[in-house]
């Protein structure tokens, strides 16, 4: 029965592609672009296979709500992808570098990567006490939260920066390179 199933699956999968692929592909470039839309129907199609069982006898509709919410998911990543590229962009501008300054560029660029791997959270709690100098105190206020929350906050962005990174490479006592020094 198993391999007799199996292929009574592939089948229906094959005959429910060949009648309703175009009609996805043309739902799909009426939300995404062309290349976009290729990529939907593929992921359409996809879940469908893996959840072929609870596929209605009449599957277009079926297959337009996962098409739908695959478009969805498709336009909330493109936004994420934007906002980091947007916020690293604005990152590069504050850090722009001075002429002649290639050994401080390369800390800059090192920064800014690790930065960009930090949560929005633990980045702003770094950037306002190592680049605008405000107490953890002060900085919690500015954050909205408990003083408490604002140094997990701050310990776990600095923890997150010195991981994987050799010992050499910047200070590892919780200070960026870019902060203000404390005299």
């Amino acid at each position: 029965m198993g391999i007799e199933q199996g292929d009574g699956d592939a089948q229906r999968f094959a005959a429910m592609w060949e009648r309703y692929a175009p009609r996805i592909q043309a739902y799909a470039s009426r939300h995404v672009g062309r290349d976009d839309a290729q990529e939907i129907v593929a992921e359409t199609f996809l879940v469908a296979w893996r959840r072929l069982s609870v596929v209605p006898g009449e599957p277009l509709p079926w297959l337009l709500v996962v098409a739908r919410n695959t478009v969805a998911n498709h336009r909330r990543s493109q936004h994420r992808a934007r906002l980091v590229s947007d916020e690293l962009a604005r990152l590069r501008d504050v850090a722009a570098p001075g002429p002649a300054a290639d050994g401080v560029v390369e800390e800059r660029d090192a920064l800014l990567r690790a930065l960009a791997t930090l949560t929005a959270a633990e980045r702003e709690a770094l950037l306002l006490v190592a680049w605008d100098g405000l107490a953890p105190a002060q900085a919690a206020q500015v954050a909205g939260c408990s003083v408490t929350a604002f140094k997990v906050r701050l310990h776990r962005a600095r923890k997150h920066l010195d991981v994987g990174r050799p010992a050499d490479a910047a200070p590892r006592d919780g200070r960026l390179a870019l902060a203000p020094q404390e005299g």
